[in-house]
């Protein structure tokens, strides 16, 4: 492709923009680690925070002096000068230039409708406040980007106006002009015609994108500006942003390197983006969108038995890219919709040898997992009990220990007085019988620490285990009290993750099958 080699420039703003979000809040620490992943990924400028206003960005910037990057360019972000007040004397200014940032990005207004209702001063003033807030920083040493505030909503209303704040910024130094659709309200061909225009109008100029999702097109429009020569993206990790968020890195970014020929942080770099998205949600405290595309759990999962099929003989008859390229991998669903073909990928991604399983053994399977599935299993998110249940089918599976029974007591003594919750465990292991006790938050928590205790004298392993998510969902609600209840146990021992699930209409008889079928999965594999 001739464009193969074109450098697109990633611009991320998450620690600012994204920051803005609802619930969304970076520790002083977990700002130092993002800005070190982004630059080991590849990121070509990282917007630190709001430095002209908030103390605490100003941290920021003075900490990640301290730290060694190898490839990204912080960046402090500000505003043009106020109205009534040199640039010399804004304190505003004073900040931006306190963050000692080689770079620094201002916005300023580009919508006529802002400069008088909002700054309350003329369109003239406005056009010299921008060309005085790059010109003094520039004098002091910085380099400018300039993000032209509600562009495409001015140049609809008013493009010659529009047109002018961008030379100005640019006839003052900019090394950038950056179209932002602020409100995120338009469509992908306006932003394609009306990015096209400024290329034409400026076309020694770096032109930059950025977008907001209020109209679900936020990834859209970025890659439609890029499409008509826009050089430079801005967006936020996970799309984190104020209202809807702002346009998708994770998304744009495998798009411009693997869809568009052009280069962005390189192919190279692709297969971290997984790890990139995963360790943003953590640091923010979010749970991780598993349908988010290219890096979600499921962005490469296939259920239904015809699709499963054509997978196996040809990924790329349902996949649009290789999962491996941004550091995904695939995933095999089975459901009351699966064929043999799903059940045998998911054996072998569960490392069951297949070899000796011919299709005549898949048959009964299939039934007996369909018969699951009618009493109220699901195995997509319970690998771990599938591949128990599969061992069983096959005959193959060796308890580790067996049951003898369990109690467990719900005490109330007082009005004020918290619940005292007590679980007694009895099981067998090998020809040795254990009776222990736990006592716990809940009934599930105190029987989980029974089940650890008995067993743990024969199989230390265990102790590795935390249970990291603990869901209920009532499968007949009509039934009201007497309702069929569905638990499913997500588990980890710090390597691996797995999920188990149990059914019952005694919600402890289900959180009981999903706790042992989490132990006997960390058994099974000998981790």
């Amino acid at each position: 492709m001739s464009q193969g080699k074109t450098k697109v420039f990633i611009y991320d703003t998450t620690l600012r923009d994204g920051a803005q979000g609802e619930g969304i809040s970076f520790s002083d620490t977990g700002k130092i680690r993002f800005a070190k992943r982004l630059d080991d990924f590849g990121v070509d400028f990282i917007e630190g925070g709001f430095a002209g206003s908030n103390p605490r960005d100003l941290c920021f910037f003075e900490d990640i002096r301290n730290e060694k990057l190898t490839h990204a360019k912080i960046t402090a972000f500000g505003s043009t000068r106020r109205a009534d007040m040199d640039a010399k004397d804004d304190p505003q200014l004073a900040g931006l230039l306190a963050a000692k940032t080689e770079w620094v990005t201002i916005y300023g207004k580009s919508w006529l409708l802002h400069v008088t209702d909002v700054l309350r001063t003329t369109g003239e003033n406005n056009l010299q406040m921008i060309a005085d807030t790059v010109g003094y920083l520039k004098e002091a040493g910085r380099n400018v980007f300039f993000d032209a505030e509600h562009f495409f909503d001015g140049y609809k209303d008013d493009g010659a106006y529009a047109l002018k704040a961008l030379d100005a910024a640019l006839r003052a130094g900019a090394a950038g002009i950056v179209l932002c659709d602020t409100n995120g309200g338009c469509l992908p061909h306006e932003i394609f015609e009306i990015t096209r225009s400024v290329c034409q109008a400026f076309p020694d100029a770096q032109v930059g994108i950025h977008t907001h999702n209020d109209s679900g097109l936020a990834v859209a429009n970025s890659l439609e500006a890029v499409r008509a020569g826009a050089r430079h993206v801005q967006g936020t990790i996970n799309g984190y942003g104020e209202r809807t968020g702002n346009a998708n890195l994770v998304s744009i970014i495998p798009a411009i390197e693997l869809k568009m020929g052009l280069r962005g942080v390189g192919a190279t770099q692709l297969p971290l983006l997984c790890d990139v998205s995963a360790l943003t949600a953590d640091l923010v405290n979010q749970r991780a969108d598993p349908r988010q595309p290219y890096v979600g759990r499921t962005a490469f999962s296939h259920k239904a038995g015809m699709h499963v099929n054509a997978v196996q003989k040809n990924a790329k008859t349902f996949e649009h890219i290789q999962p491996e390229q941004v550091g995904n991998e695939r995933h095999v669903l089975v459901s009351e919709l699966s064929g043999a073909s799903n059940v045998l990928m998911k054996a072998k991604e569960l490392g069951i040898d297949v070899s000796a399983i011919s299709k005549k053994d898949v048959h009964p399977i299939l039934e007996g997992l369909k018969d699951r599935e009618r009493q109220g299993y699901s195995y997509e998110s319970a690998d771990g009990s599938f591949k128990i249940l599969l061992q069983k089918m096959l005959n193959r599976h060796k308890p580790f220990f067996e049951l003898e029974g369990f109690r467990v007591i719900v005490e109330k003594r007082g009005r004020d007085e918290p619940c005292i919750s007590e679980a007694t465990v009895k099981v067998k292991v090998a020809d040795e019988t254990r009776l222990t006790a736990g006592e716990g938050h809940g009934p599930v928590d105190a029987l989980n620490a029974a089940l650890r205790s008995v067993l743990t004298p024969f199989y230390p392993a265990i102790t590795d285990i935390t249970l990291t998510d603990y869901r209920v969902r009532i499968l007949d609600p009509e039934e009201a009290t007497r309702a069929m209840t569905r638990v499913l146990i997500e588990s980890s021992d710090g390597k691996a993750q797995w999920g188990t699930v149990g059914v019952s209409d005694n919600i402890i008889e289900a959180s009981w099958q999903a706790l042992l079928d989490s132990i006997e999965h960390k058994l099974l594999n000998g981790q």
